[in-house]
């Protein structure tokens, strides 16, 4: 019996032996795993970044372009190889181009502290240009092309762009953004189209300090100083530097635009008013200080737009209009992406015997100044008006069709018109260089129209998936009168006479578009 109770102590001595070594092996409990959460306090798609108080949003687009009939990307065939209508002009241009943006907000005790930043990575097909020699050279957007003859081994390569980068604290916004000028609708009223004359552009932002006041019930002021040199600098053209309609003349940076914005946002729609100031400072009458130089002039544009919400005509419909007027700021009207400083140069046919060609020209710089009668002049500020809008309709949840137009016309003053045209059909800019080789301008008028029309279709079978059509048509309605030479070997244009005349021009865009 003895040996019975020791044999079952020691086993249960055993037992609780080997017991407590498990139990020293089991693993501590460890830190709940902190997971991504949910966001809500700024709309759908915000994440905490795990371990802050910070809020985070990723998005963007992933595009792909066909355009008919150019050699850029939506902005208009109206110069270059896209305005030759010859066989430089491409038949196609194709762009493929994913958007990326980083949307970050956080609650702090004076309001929401926001950073966006937005930036595109593109792939775009180019241009050949001739070498004046019966060879000809292609030249990627953001490539190193191969010397002589890229045909024998260009390197391909993309683009990477930003558009957006700033801080939102307080009311102030820091760093790059769309112009406060600008409508909401920026360069798209009811389109696809990025070359619209009539108003504000920077869709790609621009960058700016700004402040905004928010007054409730929908109302708004921003005040805004804004970097000029990327987007809002037309051109101070010198006359006496050579050229046509003379060659820019910029001296450093000295202001900033200022631009006041004051809008009304509500339910029935949108109405905003804008101004801005812009400093023409240009640099010497010569190539050194001794030549002098012409004083700052100062212009200025002013802008109004309306948007009008849910009008009868069928749910989510709307109108857009704006209307702008400037003097010595004409990128408040011809803005950045339509046109280089709205210099217009399209080819066309004729039938005025002994003459090769028709051209139609149209340069819309801020400003130009030179010399008269050996007396040097000041500035001379350009002055634009325009206006653009579109009606935008929804046949149902899938398929909406828009009807946009836009038209600017550009006027130089009398002292303006001397430098380029000189008196009595004698002198001037315009005439010297384009008259050579025995050309006759009968009426010497810097002056221009244009007119643009489109009509684009989407269709949205999915959620975030749209397919787009969108068809512009251009007209240049210019003044000159008569036939001038104007060469230029790039685009194949031989030293011939040519008609100045009227030109139109027709762009396709076939798009199809994937956010996220």
């Amino acid at each position: 019996m003895k040996m019975v109770k020791s044999l079952v102590l020691g086993s249960a001595a055993a037992l609780v032996a080997v017991g407590g070594a498990q139990a020293a092996d089991l693993p501590v409990k460890a830190k709940a795993v902190e997971y991504v959460k949910v966001c809500s306090l700024y709309g759908p798609g915000f994440y905490y970044i795990p371990g802050t108080d910070t809020c985070i949003k990723l998005g963007g687009y992933l595009r792909a372009d066909v355009l008919v009939n150019t050699n850029s990307d939506n902005t208009g065939n109206t110069s270059g190889a896209g305005g030759a209508n010859n066989r430089f002009t491409n038949g196609y241009t194709w762009r493929s181009r994913e958007d990326l943006n980083i949307d970050t907000r956080t609650a702090t005790e004076y309001g929401v502290v926001r950073t966006f930043f937005d930036a595109t990575f593109s792939w775009t097909s180019d241009t050949y240009a001739g070498q004046g020699n019966g060879a000809t050279v292609y030249s990627p957007i953001g490539a190193v092309s191969a010397p002589n003859n890229a045909n024998s081994g260009a390197v391909a390569g993309g683009t990477v762009g930003v558009y957006y980068a700033f801080i939102q604290f307080a009311g102030f916004t820091m760093g790059k953004a769309v112009s406060q000028f600008s409508a909401p609708w920026a360069n798209y009223p009811g389109n696809n189209y990025d070359g619209l004359v009539g108003g504000g552009g920077t869709i790609t932002g621009v960058n700016q300090f700004t402040y905004t006041a928010q007054f409730g019930n929908g109302v708004s002021l921003s005040l805004s100083a804004q970097d000029q040199t990327a987007y809002y600098q037309a051109g101070v053209n010198n006359i006496l530097a050579g050229g046509a309609y003379g060659t820019s003349d910029y001296a450093g940076t000295i202001s900033p635009d200022l631009v006041a914005m004051l809008r009304v946002d509500q339910a029935w729609g949108l109405f905003q008013a804008s101004f801005a100031a812009h400093d023409n400072h240009a640099a010497y009458y010569g190539g050194t200080e001794l030549t002098g130089h012409p004083d700052d002039k100062w212009g200025w544009a002013g802008q109004l737009a309306l948007s009008i919400k849910n009008i009868p005509t069928g749910p989510g419909d709307t109108i857009n209009l704006q209307g702008v007027y400037t003097n010595g700021a004409t990128r408040y009207n011809i803005q950045d992406l339509a046109g280089s400083a709205g210099a217009n140069t399209i080819y066309g046919g004729t039938g005025l015997p002994g003459v090769y060609q028709s051209i139609g020209l149209g340069v819309a710089p801020d400003s130009v100044f030179g010399a008269i009668g050996g007396v040097n002049t000041g500035q001379q500020l350009v002055t634009t008006w325009g206006f653009r809008g579109a009606y935008v309709h929804n046949w149902n949840p899938y398929w909406n069709t828009s009807i946009y137009g836009a038209y600017a016309g550009i006027t130089y003053n009398d002292t303006a018109k001397t430098l380029l045209c000189g008196v009595g059909g004698v002198g001037g800019s315009v005439r010297t260089t384009l008259n050579a080789l025995g050309g006759v301008m009968t009426t010497c008028n810097p002056d221009y129209n244009i007119a643009q029309i489109g009509t684009q279709t989407q269709w949205t079978p999915v959620k975030n998936l749209t397919f787009t059509a969108d068809l512009t048509y251009t007209h240049l309605d210019q003044k000159y009168a008569g036939t001038v030479s104007a060469p230029s070997a790039t685009i194949g244009k031989p030293a011939a006479l040519y008609e100045l005349k009227d030109q139109n021009t027709l762009l396709l865009l076939l798009r199809a578009q994937r956010n996220w």
